[in-house]
């Protein structure tokens, strides 16, 4: 989905400049040019923009108080300020201005502001994605319980999880251990890591998948890596064929 922009400039060059970067960094639509603030405020109470790129000097009002204006509109959009004049910078940001651009900016500049307003968008801060890096970074291993102890095995050993009365097994290349997690948290850990939930008591390294075989009623078995079979109800067939294309 892309952003729905509005740009706010009294100069055509400087307009067009803008509107041409954001082409080219992709998922920006320019629907709207104002050239000068009360076009600018006009337009954004006539439509709902995720975010105005504007420029500072203009005639009459200055884009610092156009800011303050719309920044009292319910749902107001989120402004970027471009300008030539860098000393504006702290006001901006107390208007919780969401990037300063000072011209000229090179177009990797702006990629970056573009995917800022993403990201505070889909409800991510600066600080929630670099702790959602750094823990996706982290190696993957998952502790288990074997013989009263904890140890650590890699994911990608783990052939399939299984939940029988009211304990959680987990089938890995080293043998059989248990778990202190229930299926439910340990398909929560695992969704992106390629496993897959085929039954309500089968949790599947879908890496290790085989071979799927039809059986009665439209459930399946899916064969795994070293002949092991594992069920696939009905229920989760599709959502299965789907995710393998098939």
């Amino acid at each position: 989905m892309k952003l729905k922009a509005l740009i706010v400039d009294d100069e055509a060059p400087a307009r067009s400049e803008l509107r041409y970067m954001l082409q080219e960094v992709g998922d920006v639509e320019v629907v709207g040019e104002a050239t000068n603030t009360n076009e600018a405020i006009e337009l954004i109470k006539a439509l709902k923009y995720d975010v105005v790129f504007m420029d500072i000097q203009m005639q009459g009002l200055t884009g610092l108080q156009i800011a303050e204006i719309i920044g009292e509109f319910p749902l107001s959009p989120m402004v970027v300020f471009v300008t030539a004049y860098g000393e504006h910078a702290v006001k901006a940001f107390e208007l919780d201005a969401v990037d300063y651009l000072v011209k000229p900016f090179e177009e990797e500049r702006l990629a970056k502001t573009v995917n800022k307003i993403f990201r505070i968008k889909r409800g991510v801060s600066e600080v929630e994605q670099e702790k959602v890096e750094k823990k996706e970074a982290q190696i993957d291993l998952l502790p288990v319980q074997d013989k009263g102890k904890t140890i650590l095995i890699p994911i990608e050993d783990v052939a399939y999880i299984h939940s029988q009365n009211e304990r959680v097994f987990v089938h890995a290349t080293g043998g059989v251990y248990s778990s202190s997690f229930n299926l439910k948290e340990l398909e929560k850990r695992l969704l992106k890591k390629g496993f897959f939930r085929t039954h309500r008591s089968y949790l599947v390294n879908v890496h290790k998948a085989k071979e799927i075989v039809p059986m009665f009623h439209g459930s399946f078995i899916l064969r795994l890596s070293g002949g092991i079979e594992v069920p696939v109800s009905r229920r989760k067939a599709a959502d299965l064929k789907s995710l393998l294309g098939m």
